[in-house]
């Protein structure tokens, strides 16, 4: 049996065993940090310039985003890019850097380099969004909620961020070892079945983001689309799958967008003079230098409509009953009813003068000519009466 000095010397002895292994990490932890001090100095200097340089770029990035805040224009995209850059990269960055200067044990370097993967992954897709999103908007237009693809934005968000994050979450897996080929084939095939499924769809809405990305025409926009007999209706509202304009005769005309696409688009709202051709035929009595004074005489009809420029006014041909002429003038105006009345004008004008000078136009007539038995032209108007 043991005496009560010797059970106190043994249990000294456990609590001095304990004290030395506990005592005895940290003691390696020491000993670890003064032999590697000077690449841990020069690691954590150049993870803290590294990240120092990261907050230097995402305030500057805020600078740029103040300027533009609604992201119209590159400037705005690139500054929302770069204040999208999270803190958790920055931390991820700074102890990957310090832990390639240090030689520290292996689960803690590979520690290391997943924190990092998984941060840079997350990182990328964040960048990759907002550049998505950005130009998106910046082509959307300057009032975005006056279509439906600005009002469409929170939907577009929600498909190009599951995009974004699913790709970094392959990447990330990929990284970390994991057989991704069977995720990525099942993801395909379903992909390829649910766009066979809405294929129609899927067309309208590429179809949309052309009209957006290309701008063929623009909310507002009058165009003419379609084969003769063509049709004209005004640009009301672009949707993700169907364009509605308002037709000339008043009601509203739905299009799908890759029907619209599909056909021969007119933008009558992007030209920047209308040309206008009035022809017109003139009597065979008309003197030739009459004809020959045709632009100075017409032309007193077009300068009196501001907007209106004479481009030519010529005989063109011999017609069956009349020499046929045309009249052709410049119009700056793009409203439909103002060209309208300014056609109206121009041809009540020409028709005052044409009466003044003495110029006839001409309709069609058919003159025939007979003959008495002795050969004789018979006249088929009456001779002129002679005054008593």
């Amino acid at each position: 049996m043991n005496s009560p000095a010797s059970a106190l010397d043994a249990a000294a002895e456990r609590t001095g065993d304990i004290a030395q292994k506990s005592a005895a990490p940290v003691v390696g932890l020491i000993d670890w940090v003064g032999d590697n001090l000077q690449g841990l100095m020069i690691g954590s200097l150049v993870a803290a310039g590294i990240v120092g340089l990261m907050l230097i770029v995402r305030a500057l990035g805020g600078r740029l985003l103040a300027g533009d805040p609604e992201c119209r224009r590159w400037r705005g995209i690139i500054g929302s890019v770069l204040t999208k850059t999270t803190i958790f990269f920055m931390v991820a960055a700074a102890i990957e850097i310090v832990v390639s200067y240090a030689a520290v044990p292996p689960k803690l370097a590979r520690l290391a380099d997943i924190l990092f993967i998984v941060a840079a992954a997350l990182q990328v897709a964040i960048w990759a969004r907002e550049i998505i999103l950005g130009v998106i908007r910046s082509r959307v237009g300057e009032d975005p909620g006056a279509s439906t693809l600005g009002n469409a934005m929170s939907l577009i968000r929600v498909l190009v961020s599951v995009a974004a994050f699913a790709i970094a979450f392959i990447v990330i897996l990929d990284n970390l070892g994991v057989n991704v080929t069977a995720l990525v084939a099942g993801l395909g095939i379903g992909g390829i079945a649910i766009g066979l499924a809405a294929q129609g769809i899927f067309s309208d809405l590429f179809a949309a983001l052309a009209i957006v990305f290309d701008r063929p025409f623009r909310r507002g926009d009058v165009i003419r689309y379609g084969a003769a007999p063509s049709t004209v209706g005004t640009v009301e509202r672009i949707g993700l799958k169907t364009t509605r304009l308002r037709a000339v005769t008043g009601e509203q005309v739905i299009m799908a967008n890759t029907k619209l696409l599909e056909q021969e688009v007119t933008n009558i709202a992007d030209a920047r003079v209308r040309r206008i051709t009035l022809p017109f035929g003139l009597v065979y009595q008309t003197s030739p230098d009459t004809i020959d004074r045709l632009p100075e005489i017409v032309d007193e009809a077009i300068s009196e409509v501001k907007s209106c420029r004479l481009v030519r006014c010529v005989a063109l041909n011999f017609g069956a009953s009349s020499i046929d002429c045309e009249l052709v003038y410049d119009d700056r105006t793009r409203d439909a009813d103002v060209l309208a009345k300014h056609k109206s004008a121009i041809i009540t004008s020409v028709m005052r003068i044409f009466a003044r000078e003495g110029i006839e136009f001409a309709y069609p007539t058919q003159t025939t000519f007979t003959a008495a038995p002795d050969g004789t032209l018979v006249m088929p108007w009456a001779p002129p009466s002679k005054s008593k």
